[in-house]
């Protein structure tokens, strides 16, 4: 599975400088944090459907893979499932940056 964001960033900005008003539009936004930081082991189940349907989904699963964040369900994803796709780009980008031969 490759997700790409369909919303350009301007990949100028720094993390500090990053816009994060988006995060006031979330689903999760008022949800108690400790859901989306399960212990290991446990159901991601409930913090997965908390991201279902919201409108910032892949903002959020693009901050969580621009700044590698290693715990939590981001964007309806595991760390696992956000790895995943930080390891097909890299395999695509290589793809893409070699030279074709015919």
């Amino acid at each position: 599975m490759l997700i790409k964001s369909k919303r350009k960033r301007n990949h100028s900005m720094n993390e500090t400088d990053e816009d994060k008003s988006w995060q006031m539009l979330s689903n999760c936004l008022g949800v108690d944090p400790d859901l989306f930081f399960p212990e290991r082991g446990a159901s991601t189940k409930d913090a997965k459907a908390v991201c279902q349907g919201c409108i910032v989904r892949e903002d959020c699963l693009e901050y969580a893979l621009t700044n590698r964040e290693k715990f939590g369900i981001w964007g309806g994803l595991s760390e696992r499932e956000r790895r995943r796709i930080r390891r097909e780009r890299a395999q695509a980008r290589a793809r893409t940056a070699q030279p074709q031969t015919a």
